[in-house]
């Protein structure tokens, strides 16, 4: 795991080259805090910070092939990198280190741009070409290893960070209106954008190439499109899961470093425990988790109970509203753009005591993602019950009771839970599961905003990217769309960048086996029936593992890896939500109407709506705009 960083075209000296590389590295050195490199010629020049994991003392990076032609800097590990090195052997290739790289850089010698079809892994990398004088970039098929680039006046710079690409003097870059109007919607900046208006993120499975002028990006890899029918019965189904993701789980340890595992007590991190202890004495295994003083959020109890049942050698650590006010503001001014997920403090704080101990840790990412874990999927079934009730019934009996619902600050707020359900129940089917996933609608944004951006005039605009994803996908079954953005949208830019920052902040290598690529593919391709039964969500991954784990995980109600937010607002970060979102603070910027972020605090303040969501994501809008001295156009 590393960070990486270059620019080709910058008409500038190689001394001076070299002086913006080592400017760019210096903005991730907690990426790569065990080596810096850097290579250069009269076009390209590459720079690379490391993280020792695999061939401590040999993989060395940017890296050149024995001949001179190929040099690269690459981020991730490819796991599978031993199989394609044996084939290359095989093909009269000889290797210098134990490297993955080195594994990389003859299979792309072997077979260009095809080579990335036999990779498995995490990865991110730029390779120059010196024979043809073109860079070739790609991001592995999920998206867990960031790719930012821009391309100004014919210069291209790329990085793991935009706060590299911010440190290059030939480069301009300022906030775009757009993208926080977008991020204010989804919580987050979908891919490909970024928050600054001409810097942008590579697509997850696509590569990149430029060659002098413009670049040009290629898909190579997309989630498969389920079968209506499988003809596996479900014992067989839930066998194959078994076998691919126990292999997955051996694939990722392969590592010269101590490893552990996240586990937080529910299904998904209690089966990476479950399997590895199949492959490795369980005393070894050190497993982390993270303990709530609220009992609606604790879920360390079920991680103690996992850690016991398979002799873990487990820690864990309390999380509370006074260290998470002031983890807070450190978290945001270190992200590359805003993430509003309240998660990110917990997953801070688990990163840090994690890495206490070992460099490299699995965790259960994906699993909600493939099994259908999210309880969005299960409303998406309730959405066309509910709108079979005739609409004039809905109007003038169901919706007005609804509004007398009480809210609170638990982790399930039923007035809350059914008012974000009825505010996009009767959206399409494209933009309804976004709506209820995300902060301020439309409607709410034209109230915030002094001057709503004119790009979303057309009530379509602001979620774009989503009905493209929705309408692209080639599926009959409206469920398996759902899933698809929920893998390309809401697991890329919100989930896997969480962890991503989060560890990488630390200098702590995750990885994740439920996105493997075979385990993907398997999964992806079963219809939605394997993956839910009626209410029964994760139906199965909870089969699969029902020999493994214990009944009070299987059937426990699932919880997500959050903080108290509404009450924590309320209270203990009362002081800093109240500064942040000040009116002298909001005139800083100008771009939101201070008397409608003063009724949303209000209100929340008495009980008389739940604006965790919108309140959060403006609180950390307004950290990062602080901590940024961003320019916005």
């Amino acid at each position: 795991m590393c960070g990486i960083a270059g620019f080709v075209n910058a008409q500038a000296s190689e001394d001076r080259q070299r002086a913006w590389i080592t400017e760019m590295l210096r903005t991730m050195v907690h990426r790569g805090p065990d080596g810096q490199g850097i290579w250069a010629d009269s076009t390209a020049c590459l720079g690379h910070r490391r993280l020792s994991i695999i061939d401590l003392s040999g993989g060395s990076q940017p890296m050149m092939d024995a001949d001179g032609q190929v040099v690269v800097t690459f981020n991730g590990e490819i796991y599978n990198f031993m199989e394609i090195r044996e084939r290359l052997e095989r093909k009269g290739y000889r290797f210098r280190t134990r490297s993955d790289t080195e594994a990389l850089l003859y299979a792309y010698l072997d077979e260009g741009f095809a080579c990335l079809d036999g990779f498995e892994g995490m990865f991110a990398f730029a390779l120059w070409d010196t024979r043809s004088r073109t860079l070739f970039a790609a991001r592995d098929r999920i998206g867990k290893k960031p790719f930012y680039y821009t391309l100004q006046n014919g210069v291209l710079a790329f990085a793991s960070e935009l706060s590299a690409l911010r440190s290059l003097p030939c480069l301009e870059l300022s906030v775009d209106r757009a993208s926080i109007a977008r991020y204010l919607a989804y919580e987050y900046v979908p891919t490909p954008d970024t928050i600054y208006r001409d810097a942008h993120k590579l697509r997850p499975g696509h590569y990149l190439v430029f060659s002098g002028q413009s670049i040009t990006t290629r898909s190579y890899w997309d989630i498969p499109i389920p079968e209506e029918n499988t003809s596996l019965s479900t014992e067989e189904c839930c066998e194959k899961l078994r076998f691919l993701t126990r292999r997955a789980v051996q694939r990722r340890l392969v590592s010269d470093v101590p490893l552990g595992v996240f586990l937080s007590g529910g299904i998904d991190s209690s089966s990476v425990v479950a399997l590895m202890a199949d492959l490795v004495p369980p005393p070894s295994i050190k497993t982390f988790s993270i303990r709530f003083s609220e009992p609606t959020y604790d879920e360390s109890p079920y991680a103690r109970l996992v850690a016991q049942r398979f002799g873990t050698d487990h820690y864990e650590e309390t999380l509370s509203a006074v260290s998470a006010g002031d983890l807070l503001p450190h978290i945001v001014s270190r992200l590359d753009e805003p993430m509003s997920d309240p998660s990110i403090v917990p997953t801070h704080l688990l990163s840090m005591i994690t890495r206490k101990r070992v460099t490299v840790a699995l965790g259960g990412d994906g699993g909600d993602e493939l099994f259908a874990g999210y309880e969005y999927f299960a409303g998406f079934r309730f959405a066309n019950w509910y709108l079979s009730i005739p609409r004039p019934l809905r109007k003038a009996i169901i919706e007005p009771i609804s509004r007398l619902l009480p809210v609170s600050g638990g982790y399930v707020s039923l007035g809350h839970v059914v008012a974000k359900f009825l505010a996009g129940v009767e959206a399409p089917a494209w933009l309804r599961a976004q709506i209820w996933v995300g902060s301020c609608d439309e409607t709410l944004q034209h109230e915030l905003w002094v001057d709503f951006p004119q790009e979303f005039s057309n009530s379509d605009a602001l979620y774009a990217q989503t009905r493209r994803l929705y309408d692209n996908y080639p599926s009959d079954e409206p469920l398996n769309r759902i899933f698809y953005l929920f893998a390309r949208q809401y697991l890329l830019d919100y989930i896997l960048v969480k962890v991503d920052r989060c560890s990488m902040m630390n200098s702590l290598e995750v990885r994740a086996p439920f996105l493997d690529k075979d385990v993907m593919e398997f999964v992806f391709g079963l219809p939605p029936r394997m993956k839910m039964r009626g209410t029964t969500r994760k139906y199965l991954l909870k089969k699969a593992m029902r020999s493994y784990l214990p009944s009070r995980i299987l059937n426990r109600r699932k919880r997500g890896f959050l903080i108290p937010t509404a009450r924590w607002l309320k209270e203990t970060l009362r002081p800093l939500m109240e500064d942040m979102l000040s009116e002298k603070q909001l005139s800083q910027y100008g771009l939101f109407r201070p008397q409608v972020v003063r009724r949303l605090m209000d209100e929340h303040y008495s009980g008389r709506a739940d604006h965790r969501k919108e309140l959060w994501t403006l609180l950390v809008l307004q950290l990062w705009l602080d901590a940024n001295s961003a320019r916005i156009v």
